[in-house]
């Protein structure tokens, strides 16, 4: 099942981390799988701030990481073998790339406005109608996404957000 990435922007501090709250709660009860996500607000002296989720996929390689390192170094060196495995799993976390990409999401960052928000939501797979459920409750806009173009119109359209007109409509 592919990922597919939603990038929304706020026009308050508060309202990306209240939405990520929202769509997390949507994870526990079943209707969502969240690989990852990423809140940026941008103070009102244009400080931006990021508040990250550790990707499933790195506490995983991490745990696997600082496993292996126990095994291995159990013999030799305990503690440094478990310390080396727990870094060598979170750096394995890393390069397989599992998540938000860091990078865009300061990029993102410093483009917002002051006194606003976005948040970095990947799925593994899409369902669009618990996401716009989901987000109805929040006025938002869409910068960016993987979604087709059905499934972005119906997540613009819960935040009020005006759906993309196709080129020469």
């Amino acid at each position: 099942m592919p990922s597919s990435l939603i990038v929304l922007a706020f026009d308050t501090m508060e309202e990306a981390e209240q939405a990520q709250e929202a769509l997390i709660k949507g994870k526990r009860e079943g209707m969502l799988t969240i690989e990852d996500a990423a809140v940026v607000v941008k103070d009102a002296e244009g400080k931006v701030h990021v508040k990250n989720q550790v990707a499933r996929g790195t506490w995983m390689t991490t745990g696997v990481g600082g496993a292996l390192g126990l095994l291995i170094g159990g013999i030799l060196f305990p503690v440094g073998g478990l310390v080396m495995g727990l870094a060598g799993g979170a750096l394995v976390g890393k390069f397989m790339d599992l998540g938000v990409d860091g990078k865009f999401v300061k990029e993102v960052g410093e483009q917002i406005q002051p006194g606003t928000s976005a948040l970095f939501v990947l799925f593994k797979g899409a369902n669009p109608a618990a996401e716009a459920a989901i987000l109805r409750q929040f006025k938002g806009h869409v910068l960016q996404t993987t979604l087709d173009t059905d499934a972005e119109n119906a997540i613009r359209q819960a935040l009020g957000d005006e759906p993309v007109k196709g080129w020469g409509g």
